[in-house]
């Protein structure tokens, strides 16, 4: 059964049992939102999501770069940590940053460690065949892995931009094999962003591990945005395929300009917001009448 915002008390969701929420074997569809700290993991997780990404997009949206490829393992741990230091029920999966998969297997596999350490149930890393071999050494060392295909952002450099993939017939069908191979390497489930909803139908039914969905359509396992386009604070990029169910980015503007305005004027802090010395030390320091009579800590 899916759950929601009011469920009491959750039990951790692991990889193992986000494997088998296939849709087409009459499971709920998965949700999944990123976090970069201990505030939105526990925002997320009383939310209800299933997983929590500690996405390299926190890159752009928390270290204000251009693309993904700023970050490192250091930061991506960082970062897990304070999302795992919220305990939330939610599987919190953490992404490989970029080289951080693509030299060895053994470097690979130290590196989600290092993840796995910070707090995350599971690693999420980008690519397809090219990426096999990591994803299998990942799995030798007991690590979930959650793979990630379509528009690979790590690859904005060589795919010439953020552009969407699989639209013709030789990449649609590269795209299922990819995620066949993903899942007989042992991913327990897969991200595919970018791509034309036909697509992602095609994938989603080839494969027996759930697909989550960014910009591919409806007929994924599951859907995964970025937790500052939902609520409205990213400015810089609004994705197509992103949806705002709030506006905090214009709310925290418009609240901080309201307490500049009430400083420059001299209205804030006010009598509820400040501590008064008793009147008898008020006394004492011959600061006779500068304390008031109302109440005191």
């Amino acid at each position: 059964m899916g759950s929601t915002g009011a469920d009491a008390c959750r039990r951790p969701l692991t990889a193992p049992v986000i494997r088998d929420r296939k849709v087409a074997n009459g499971a709920d569809r998965l949700v999944m939102v990123t976090a970069y700290d201990a505030p939105g993991s526990r925002a997320a997780d009383a939310a209800g999501v299933d997983m929590i990404l500690v996405g390299d997009s926190l890159a752009m949206v928390v270290l204000g770069y251009d693309d993904t490829l700023q970050v490192t393992v250091a930061d991506m741990a960082h970062h897990t940590a304070a999302v795992a230091r919220a305990r939330p029920s939610a599987l919190v999966v953490g992404d490989l940053p970029w080289m951080s998969y693509h030299v060895d297997r053994a470097e690979t596999v130290r590196n989600a460690a290092a993840l796995v350490r910070a707090g995350a149930g599971a690693v999420k890393l980008e690519g397809g065949r090219k990426r096999l071999a990591m994803v299998e050494a990942i799995v030798d060392a007991e690590i979930p892995v959650m793979g990630h295909i379509g528009l690979t952002p790590q690859s904005v450099r060589s795919l010439g931009g953020f552009k969407v993939q699989g639209r013709t017939s030789e990449g649609a069908v590269q795209l299922v094999s990819a995620a066949k191979a993903l899942a007989h390497a042992g991913a327990f489930a897969i991200v595919l962003e970018a791509i034309p909803d036909e697509v992602a139908r095609m994938v989603t039914d080839a494969v027996d591990v759930p697909t989550i969905g960014i910009g591919a359509g409806p007929h994924c396992d599951g859907q995964v945005l970025v937790y500052h386009d939902v609520l409205g604070i990213e400015e810089r990029i609004r994705p197509k395929f992103s949806r705002r169910y709030a506006e905090q980015g214009a709310d925290a503007t418009d609240a901080l300009s309201r307490f500049a305005a009430d400083v420059r004027r001299g209205a804030f802090p006010g009598p509820e917001e400040t501590y008064h010395l008793s009147a008898e030390v008020a006394e004492t320091l011959g600061l006779y009448g500068a304390a008031p009579s109302a109440e005191r800590i």
